[in-house]
């Protein structure tokens, strides 16, 4: 069975591997005070071109959006999000469990607009009883985002104007952003993301690590106030920190992180291409590693045979909604095997 699922089915780069094994018996101080923590911290900062920026390594993306959603909310406020987005449909409530509710808006796209987010907040404090509604506290959005759709910096900008009008953090979930920064739609840069939002994690477990996400916090010092010891309570803190320390500390040597991001999105392209050659329509036009054609029944089944990927809800139409996802790792050749079997549709 080849994979197409997820972009976490396979390991990590052989270069992390290699300098896991290298350093396999160093012994070092723990909890991620170690210095290949402390390197990985100071290659995000430069390539952030933000020497004030604040990195923080944690274990997995749920416990990077639950940590940073705690630390910036007060008990009566919640956070928004797109209806969709991560952390209102697919992390089983972890936020909710901490007591804050996700006030979801409409997507464009399964983007944020921020004429969207404006009239929301407008519409909250012209509310002469807002008092007594949980109270926007932060916003959340994801580029990519759960459509493989991303923001352009000119979005960005826009959303962290509002933010700002409204005193309030703009949250960016990156746990896919290597594979944003290769798709031919992107106009950022991390120094662009370090400028235009507050706080933003940057996603290994999705982009060649074998777990972990680097969480940036940007600007105001007050927003990560003792947040080390937030990261301890919430379990998102490593004993063995310098697992984490090498794997980032690796990414982000010679430009890896991005360089092995552009492999899986064009791998994604050869797969877009070849389900539109066939006729077949995309139920959106994704730029990155995930893809989402519109198959019948018959040819899901037939691709089963030898492919694992997910399929939505059985709607009771005709034909159903699939994604296709490829990571920095998927070969020549299980894309050669996939399009071969497109073709044969």
């Amino acid at each position: 069975m080849i994979r197409f699922e997820c972009d976490y089915a396979e390991g990590c780069h052989p270069k992390i591997l290699e300098a896991l094994q290298k350093t396999n018996f160093e012994q070092t101080c723990g909890y991620g005070l170690d210095p290949h923590s402390k390197k990985a911290e100071e290659l995000i900062k430069k390539a952030c071109e933000n020497e004030d920026a604040r990195v923080y390594l944690v274990s997995g993306g749920t416990q990077a959006n639950k940590v940073v959603i705690a630390q910036i909310l007060r008990p009566h406020q919640g956070v928004v999000s797109v209806e969709g987005g991560h952390i209102a449909h697919h992390e089983a409530g972890a936020i909710e469990s901490s007591g804050h509710k996700v006030v979801t808006l409409k997507p464009e796209n399964g983007k944020l607009k921020a004429e969207t987010l404006k009239a929301y907040l407008a519409d909250y404090w012209a509310d002469d009883t807002h008092e007594h509604i949980v109270q926007p506290g932060m916003v959340y959005i994801s580029s990519p985002t759960e459509l493989g759709t991303v923001y352009t910096k000119a979005e960005l900008s826009a959303l962290h104007n509002v933010c700002r009008e409204y005193n309030i953090p703009l949250y960016l979930d990156g746990a896919r952003l290597g594979y944003g920064f290769a798709s031919k739609d992107n106009d950022l840069t991390l120094a662009d993301l370090s400028r235009v939002t507050d706080i933003f994690y940057i996603g290994g477990t999705k982009v060649g690590a074998l777990f972990g996400e680097a969480i940036v916090f940007n600007g105001d010092k007050g927003l990560d106030r003792d947040f080390r010891s937030l990261i301890k309570q919430n379990g998102a803190m490593l004993a063995k920190g310098r697992i984490l320390g090498i794997q980032f500390e690796e990414l982000f040597k010679d430009n890896l992180y991005f360089d092995i991001s552009r492999k899986a999105v064009e791998q994604a392209e050869r797969i877009k291409k070849a389900f539109l050659s066939k006729g077949y329509k995309l139920w959106i036009d994704s730029p990155t590693n995930q893809q989402f054609p519109i198959l019948p029944k018959d040819a899901i089944n037939k691709l089963k045979e030898k492919f694992a990927f997910l399929i939505w809800p059985d709607t009771g139409e005709p034909k159903l909604i699939t994604r296709f996802c490829t990571s920095w790792a998927t070969k020549d050749e299980d894309v050669d095997k996939l399009i071969d079997e497109i073709n044969k549709l």
